[in-house]
């Protein structure tokens, strides 16, 4: 791992750091990334193998092997990756982070890798629109962009933020808001889990109630100028490659447990989120 002792103090007030990953994870042979560890289908501990799997972890492996190293994967949650990133505790985060003008200013994205929209996980038949969330309680998790946007669509609800977002879920389940939200893809997975579930099957949807677009980037530690370039060179070699679409494929696709359309998102070197 690129521990940068002097960056923990400096990144964290905003400074421009000048850093080389690049070199120090091809010197050292291991590649850390930082992930979420119980959101399917992102990311999430195999209970037998007690190995990382699914989307993020699979783009992670993809450019570590590009890079001739080793991965070690460390949990992240919504609210301390960022920190974890700019502290130098792991080299690059694959977390379901979307991109931001904001953010942007204290690290550097890659290209978009998956793109999204938010909407609205519900007990059946209870949410239709909009108006029916007003001045009621609504679930996400904290220091998500989701948290963010859900003030700004219903203002006059109250919104709980929950550690991560299967609380949320939970929380839905018992009565203590009416709805959780964040990225379709994560509730997607959420919703795959519930149907699993012979108590909660047929009881939950996703109301079709779109409130943002969600460009999902890498992070990587701001001014991190030759990184940047080696991740973003590699997602569009996966791109045209056909490995990206086969990794969709495998955790979105029809036969999946969180079936959702790719549509004609493609990886492209774009700018998705930063304007």
């Amino acid at each position: 791992m690129f521990v940068v002792a002097l960056a923990m103090v400096g990144a964290l007030c905003g400074a421009a750091m000048a850093v080389d990953t690049l070199a120090a994870v091809k010197k050292s042979g291991v590649l850390v990334a930082g992930v979420k560890d119980s959101l399917p289908p992102f990311g999430s501990v195999d209970p037998q193998t007690k190995e990382f799997v699914r989307y993020d972890i699979d783009f992670v492996k993809y450019i570590a092997k590009k890079l001739g190293v080793r991965v070690e994967f460390k949990p992240v949650t919504s609210a301390n990756r960022m920190p974890m990133l700019m502290e130098g505790r792991v080299d690059i985060l694959a977390a379901t982070m979307t991109k931001t003008p904001e953010r942007a200013k204290q690290v550097d994205f890659s290209y978009t890798y998956f793109l999204t929209g938010q909407k609205f996980l519900t007990k059946k038949g209870t949410v239709k629109s909009l108006k029916d969330l007003e001045g009621k309680k609504i679930g996400t998790a904290k220091g998500s962009t989701s948290e963010q946007n859900v003030r700004k669509s219903v203002p006059s609800a109250t919104i709980l933020s929950f550690d991560d977002y299967p609380q949320g879920v939970l929380g839905v389940q018992q009565g203590k808001v009416i709805a959780v939200t964040t990225d379709e893809s994560i509730l997607a997975g959420q919703l795959g889990k519930l149907e699993k579930n012979p108590a909660t099957k047929g009881k939950f949807e996703i109301p079709d109630i779109a409130i943002s677009e969600e460009p999902y980037g890498l992070a990587m530690r701001k001014g991190d100028t030759n990184f940047v370039k080696f991740v973003n060179d590699t997602l569009l070699e996966m791109e045209k490659n056909g490995e990206a679409k086969k990794i969709f494929e495998k955790w979105f696709g029809p036969h999946s447990d969180s079936p959702i359309a790719r549509g004609k998102f493609k990886i492209t070197a774009d700018t998705r989120g930063l304007q």
